[in-house]
């Protein structure tokens, strides 16, 4: 697998079911909004997140080189098993053309080591 490595700091934060999404939250890298009928959580860059938001992070997030079929099975599965057997969580959101893997900014370098040494090629991101 090829994984690309984003530069912004990003963060989860949770918003009450329904929420409009508020002015500070901005786009980057990945920016994305998953609402249900118990929660609004937002994926964005961590720089205008408010210090009272309820909030996770910070995250570095790795983007697998897509687009991928809706037929291939296991991707993820291959690349999470590696980072539970070195005990760093996760934090996953797919699209429609890739998965995104979301680990904690503290653990950045040694996820990227683990994929290398298991045959996946990491590699920093091309600004767009």
């Amino acid at each position: 697998m090829k994984l690309e490595q984003f530069p912004e700091t990003l963060a989860v934060v949770r918003l009450a079911p329904g929420a409009e999404i508020p002015p500070w939250a901005e786009s980057s890298s990945l920016f994305s909004i998953t609402a249900t009928a118990r929660e609004t959580s937002l994926v964005c860059a961590r720089r205008s997140v408010p210090k009272k938001a309820q909030q996770a992070g910070p995250f570095t997030a790795f983007a697998v080189e897509g687009p991928l079929d809706f037929s291939l099975t296991g991707i993820l599965a291959e690349l999470l098993r590696p980072l539970a057997e070195i005990e760093i969580s996760i934090f996953t959101i797919s699209t429609f053309d890739t998965d995104w893997i979301l680990v904690p900014q503290e653990d950045a370098d040694r996820a990227a080591e683990e994929w290398r040494r298991r045959g996946h090629d990491v590699t920093p991101a091309i600004p767009a």
